[in-house]
């Protein structure tokens, strides 16, 4: 039996995705801005979402693929994460300035990558420039490795398991199928 409703199903979901094509990055983008103007105004607010709505949609044809969070929990956990980290690593590399920089071992550290799209590739680059104390230096040709700069590395094998555990697991749980 045909349901005359079965094609407007569809349709209709492709006129939201039209209108409002990454629910998610206009949220994001939305705090991003409240938290630049210093405001929860009402009229910060919308102006957020303003463009919160209006990035996302213009910039939409740039978008090879359609962004799934498909564990939303995991990538708010990940957030809290990457802000701890970051607030303890402004902590170490303070102390490690104010011990003086000839105690300094920096280097260098291949990270193998278990992630293959582009985006939680880039999101997992970003999050160690981001980090306070490691820089991500190179990515290889063929995806698989990141090239990583550590202020004070002691422990190669310890960075790279941090690294894996703390941001690349979650970021495989939330972008990629697993």
């Amino acid at each position: 039996m045909n349901n005359p409703t079965d094609g407007a199903a569809p349709a209709a979901k492709s006129r939201l995705h039209r209108l409002l094509p990454h629910p998610i990055l206009t949220a994001a983008l939305t705090v991003i801005w409240l938290l630049l103007a210093n405001s929860v105004s009402a009229g910060q607010f919308l102006l957020g979402l303003l463009f919160g709505w209006a990035i996302p949609r213009f910039t939409l044809r740039f978008w090879p693929e359609r962004v799934q969070a498909r564990r939303p929990l995991v990538l708010l956990r990940f957030i809290g994460v990457v802000l701890y980290d970051i607030l303890v690593a402004n902590l170490a590399v303070a102390w490690l300035i104010l011990r003086g920089p000839q105690r300094l071992r920096p280097g260098f550290v291949q990270l193998p990558l278990d992630l293959t799209s582009d985006l939680a590739i880039s999101l997992l680059a970003n999050t160690i420039s981001l980090t306070p104390g490691t820089v991500s230096a190179r990515l290889s040709p063929d995806r698989r490795t990141l090239l990583i700069h550590a202020l004070d590395l002691t422990d190669s094998a310890a960075l790279i398991a941090a690294i894996k555990s703390r941001y690349e697991a979650p970021l495989k749980q939330v972008f990629e199928s697993c």
